[in-house]
């Protein structure tokens, strides 16, 4: 057979052994699953990329120390995984402008001074309302570490003198309670972890937590870190010191509930009670002279 035909037949045969084989040996599930999860990955990209956009333009226009303050607010939050700065930059402009067309149309039925400035109130409160949110919660959750602090001191007092040192014991703590004061502490022993200093990651912890109570505590851990002064001894002080914080803090708010309940007492209860005890005897009253 001459050279040229055996080259023509395997030109023919050997293209469609090839496809013989590929359309036969090939994984279609596996092929299928590629396929999918690429499409999936390119959906997945094209919102994030989109959302990176809003969140860039919108950080552009939002004033620097403004977004600061949002910072420090999400970061006394705890730095929920749900609201993150940058969807939180991008939510309240679509808020405003939503409660603010809301709002247009109420003006636009009627032109009046009074719905203008109920539009301009609209506009403001879209835009300001997760801020007032996100305070809200801070400050509820800088309450319950306020109110766990000195049980957490007896708990690490308790380890460092059973021989355990401070970290181990801040650990121990943290592994053992819950809410947010220990989700702190795991977190600064994240951060010594990856290779901060001790000192910097309690002063970091005491900027995000922003609580008196806990700066001063941590201002006398590194004091003591410093001077070489028994961590026991300072445990012990701040323990003692923040439990007696804690109940002026108690008596403090029980002296002020007599003030806070004058208001609803003249003009809600005393009403009531003269109209159940007077009322019978002012009807008769009436009921006898008419």
């Amino acid at each position: 057979m001459s050279p040229t035909a055996l080259g023509a037949i395997f030109a023919i045969i050997l293209p469609i052994t090839y496809l013989v084989w590929s359309v036969t040996a090939t994984d279609r599930v596996a092929l299928r699953n590629i396929q999918a999860n690429l499409g999936q990955r390119a959906r997945n990209a094209a919102p994030q990329s989109l959302t990176l956009e809003f969140s860039a333009a919108a950080r552009k226009v939002t004033p620097v120390r403004y977004v600061a303050w949002l910072d420090k607010q999400l970061a006394a939050l705890g730095r929920p995984k749900e609201w993150p700065l940058e969807r939180l930059l991008v939510v309240k402009p679509l808020l405003a402008l939503g409660a603010g067309l809301m709002a247009l149309f109420y003006f636009l039925a009627s032109p009046e001074p009074a719905r203008f400035a109920i539009l301009i109130a609209a506009l403001a409160f879209g835009y300001f309302a997760p801020d007032l949110l996100i305070r809200s919660n801070a400050e509820k959750r800088r309450d319950k570490i306020r109110q766990e602090l000195p049980n957490t001191l007896d708990q690490m007092l308790i380890s460092v003198q059973a021989g355990l040192g401070f970290e181990a014991a801040m650990a121990r703590t943290a592994q053992n309670g819950g809410g947010p004061l220990a989700d702190e502490m795991m977190r600064t022993l994240q951060d010594m972890q990856v290779g901060r200093s001790r000192k910097e990651a309690y002063l970091a912890m005491s900027d995000r937590v922003d609580v008196p109570d806990l700066r001063s505590f941590i201002r006398a851990i590194v004091q003591a870190d410093a001077y070489g002064i028994a961590i026991a001894k300072v445990l012990k002080v701040q323990a003692h010191e923040m439990r007696m914080k804690r109940r002026q803090r108690a008596e403090e708010h029980a002296m002020k509930i007599p003030v806070k309940i004058l208001f609803p007492l003249i003009f809600f209860i005393f009403p009531t009670l003269f109209i159940i005890l007077l009322g019978p005897a002012v009807m008769n009253i009436i009921a006898a002279f008419s």
